[in-house]
């Protein structure tokens, strides 16, 4: 589980591919405190540790087809900057939302709007009425693996805005239209539609 609050970026430095599964070797600088098996998000996907080169500061994460499919995982390449997040501690303060690290689905950019100090970012999304895949405003969702708070809100759109922090220290200075990004939403809301379709 995850919080939706990004500690730093990693960088994509290999890519291999061994059958339907894609390696991707990552650099950051908490490298040498990681572990084997340990569960990391990243761009708000969990992945598994399989390998750590505590020298390099690198580390390798498998991802399996379903994950290629259902991510953004299939645009990285070498150079591409991903944010990053270990699992949540008990013992910590939560000061995101509530983030399983398991991608919905994908949704482009379409447009990225300059507030003189913060920024609004416009995003389209497949709507899908089985799955229930909506926003709710002012609720919570997650953009590669940042816990942002919806501003628009309408079925298959929604817009988030950024503060000039969360633009420096994360992959959104990278996005812009036609980027396409990870995005989770609110696990609460996945859940009490849920239980309304049951009750129906």
């Amino acid at each position: 589980m995850f919080t939706g609050i990004v500690e730093k970026t990693a960088h994509v430095v290999a890519v291999e591919q061994e059958g339907s599964n894609y390696h991707f070797t990552l650099t950051v600088d908490f490298a040498d405190e990681l572990a084997i098996d340990q569960s990391m998000a990243h761009d708000g996907c969990c992945l598994t540790i399989v390998k750590i080169d505590k020298e390099k500061k690198q580390y390798v994460v498998t991802a399996m087809d379903e994950t290629m499919q259902k991510t953004n995982l299939a645009t990285w390449q070498v150079g591409t900057e991903v944010n990053v997040e270990r699992a949540m501690r008990l013992d910590g303060r939560f000061d995101g939302h509530i983030v399983q690290g398991h991608v919905d689905q994908t949704a482009t950019c379409t447009r990225v709007e300059d507030c003189d100090g913060s920024w609004r970012y416009y995003f389209d999304y497949e709507y899908r009425p089985d799955e229930k895949n909506i926003t709710v405003p002012k609720g919570s969702i997650t953009v590669n693996g940042v816990s942002l708070t919806v501003v628009d809100s309408e079925k298959g759109h929604f817009s988030v805005s950024i503060i000039p922090y969360t633009h420096e220290i994360t992959n959104f200075h990278n996005i812009k239209a036609g980027t396409v990004v990870n995005i989770e939403f609110d696990v609460f809301g996945k859940y009490v539609l849920r239980l309304m379709e049951a009750y129906r």
